[in-house]
């Protein structure tokens, strides 16, 4: 949570809050609204409404956020952490020699994306890629343009990876992990 302040404050200095057209002020009430909100509809109505003690709600609240993590941590792993997506090192200026596009192809891969069911209840992350390419476009149309994005990655040489099934994906991050165990 203290993230968010630090991002905000960085925003401010660096300008980028006022070139939006906002202002520090506002941005910050928008985000202590948005969190005493959250945590209002999350934690207080329940305590308020229903007959569970402030224990059982706390307890529910952090299983929640464990489960979600945990989720999205494995949607991220499957994408990020698995054989076929490069880890390249930075050069001694801290730089990533290559084209943010390329790497963007390189470092990311999709996973189960012909299932429209795993799709949905995922919000779209398993294609990493188009997320990555177009984080800007709804995740409902990144099926459609993921022929596209492969056979132009294909038009230029590049490699479009992808696993086909969540569990080709869970398989191939195993391996890399056995892989990285032992060349330690």
């Amino acid at each position: 949570m203290v993230n968010e302040f630090r991002q905000l404050k960085k925003y401010n200095v660096t300008g980028i809050t006022n070139s939006q057209g906002s202002t520090p002020r506002k941005e910050l009430l928008k985000l202590v609204a948005g969190k005493v909100g959250y945590f209002i509809i999350a934690l207080a109505l329940p305590l308020i409404f229903s007959n569970y003690t402030a224990g059982w709600i706390i307890t529910g609240f952090l299983i929640m956020h464990f489960i979600a993590g945990f989720i999205m941590s494995t949607v991220f792993q499957m994408a990020h952490v698995v054989e076929e997506a490069e880890q390249p090192a930075a050069n001694e200026m801290g730089n990533i020699e290559n084209e943010w596009t390329i790497h963007q192809l390189e470092t990311t891969v999709n996973f189960s994306d012909k299932s429209r069911i795993f799709a949905w209840l995922i919000g779209g992350l398993n294609y990493q890629i188009e997320h990555h390419l177009f984080p800007n476009i709804c995740h409902v149309h990144y099926r459609h343009i993921s022929p596209i994005v492969e056979n132009t990655a294909k038009e230029y040489g590049l490699e479009y990876n992808h696993n086909k099934t969540f569990l080709n994906a869970v398989s191939s991050h195993l391996r890399l992990l056995k892989t990285l165990g032992n060349a330690a």
